[in-house]
């Protein structure tokens, strides 16, 4: 009975978006359900699917969205890449797995997915609600980073301590792991792998809202502090993003970084020219060299880092035949033969050809690069943002960037996959918008109506 509480996020936010609006329920119950509360605890219930906590709050978020008349809501082809997507997958399941299978999936991809991507593009700008939405993220993330220093300290997840007596076998699957003697933070996001990918998101958007100058001066609860209050979110988002030790979304961080210096540089084109030339002339040299740090195997490995690389570069030859077999749909969620010793399938892109086939993976890999090529070419044609960093178009880029990257290296899941759809919806619906929005305060909509009939609203 106690696992019953996963239902209230979702009662929560049926009431608020009935009672105020779903603009409203989706920033004040179902954003901090998602990034506060665990996605590995679900309530299980007889012939349906298991909800979780974030999924309860999406459909209970929804279900006002289209009782209002889907407000905000306007078609385009991104719709078909990303719901195609979601198709895909559960045909896929249900090829191999039957009905059951396939609903279940249908289940988690639609919560997970479809309604994060439908609820960004249809209430963030539409509603000029995009430094509402953004400081929601990076406040809510910054918290997690504070908490997260216990585990960092302990070895042991808050979280886990909470919530484990409410779902006793629900959290057991999810332990800390450690690197170079220290705890490595997951918060509530199951691995740190996860916690370290949304750790960078928000930092990104943090810089962005920080360019921006939209913080105030000195925070609220400690004005003796020396620092303003921006500087502050800014060393907690770092602390989070190192306390995770994961070397990939650091590395992406890092080339996420170097793609918006690019596009706040008044030189673009010295600037672009520049990154080419210097890719080119460190790129090939690495490459070469990271091929001979990788090709030794596990077994000539000399370091535990050699050998994580080397177990990734033979996850590519040993499984690449076994996708090729069931090249379109794929074997399911769990279903190919699984190779002695190589059970943990540490590349985003390969696990999707094994489990969806090239279809799922085209349709995926088709969304992250329309999404960063659409928003590069936005951000070059608008005039230099001022102040300088503050392009929009760059920062939502810098982001598919660090998915790009890190999915490369590490699994995809949880709150991580939630979270780069509610960023496609938003891209999508900034792409749409037929002003320049990249420099424009959240005041000066012209739709003062709506704008502020749903601030009083939230008031």
């Amino acid at each position: 009975m106690l696992a019953y509480i996963v239902l209230i996020p979702g009662l929560l936010a049926a009431w608020i978006g009935f009672k105020r609006s779903p603009q409203a329920a989706f920033l004040l119950v179902y954003l901090p359900t998602l990034l506060l509360l665990p996605e590995y605890y679900r309530l299980d219930l007889p012939g349906v699917p298991s909800p979780t906590f974030s999924q309860a709050a999406a459909v209970g978020t929804v279900a006002a969205f289209f009782a209002r008349g889907a407000p905000g809501y306007q078609f385009s082809v991104t719709d078909l890449l990303v719901f195609g997507f979601i198709l895909s997958a559960s045909v896929s399941e249900y090829f191999v797995g039957g009905y059951w299978d396939a609903q279940n999936l249908a289940w988690n991809l639609g919560t997970w997915i479809g309604l994060p991507y439908l609820f960004a593009k249809s209430m963030i700008e539409p509603f000029n609600l995009r430094m509402r939405f953004v400081k929601t993220i990076v406040l809510l993330l910054a918290g997690v980073a504070v908490v997260s220093v216990y585990e960092f300290r302990f070895g042991a997840t808050p979280w886990r301590m909470i919530f484990d007596a409410f779902f006793p076998w629900g959290g057991r699957s999810w332990v800390t792991t450690f690197r170079w003697g220290f705890a490595r933070t997951a918060g509530p996001y199951g691995h740190a792998i996860l916690a370290g990918i949304l750790m960078v998101v928000a930092f990104r958007l943090h810089r962005w809202l920080e360019v921006s100058q939209v913080w105030a001066h000195k925070p609220r609860l400690a004005p003796w502090l020396p620092f303003s209050q921006a500087r502050l979110i800014t060393l907690i988002l770092v602390a989070g993003v190192i306390m995770t030790m994961v070397r990939g979304p650091w590395i992406a961080a890092i080339l996420a970084a170097v793609l918006v210096a690019i596009g706040r540089s008044r030189h673009r084109g010295l600037a672009i020219a520049g990154g080419a030339i210097g890719g080119v002339v460190i790129g090939i040299p690495v490459i070469s060299r990271f091929v001979d740090y990788v090709s030794v195997g596990r077994e000539g490995a000399l370091t535990v880092a050699q050998e994580s690389a080397a177990y990734r570069w033979e996850l590519l030859s040993e499984y690449g035949g076994i996708a090729m077999e069931k090249f379109w749909f794929g074997w399911g969620l769990t279903s190919w033969p699984a190779v002695p010793g190589m059970e943990s399938i540490d590349n985003y892109y390969l696990l999707l050809l094994l489990m969806h086939g090239v279809l799922g993976l085209g349709l995926f890999v088709g969304i992250l690069l329309s999404m960063l090529i659409r928003l590069l070419i936005r951000g070059l044609k608008e005039p230099h943002s001022s102040p300088a960093g503050s392009s929009l178009s760059f920062t939502l880029a810098s982001i598919y960037v660090v998915y790009i990257v890190s999915v490369g290296t590490v699994y995809l899941g949880l709150q991580a996959v939630p979270m780069l759809f509610l960023i496609t919806g938003w891209a999508e619906g900034y792409l749409r918008s037929t002003y320049n929005v990249a420099t424009i305060p959240e005041q000066s909509s012209g739709s003062v109506t709506t704008v502020s009939g749903f601030r009083r609203v939230l008031a």
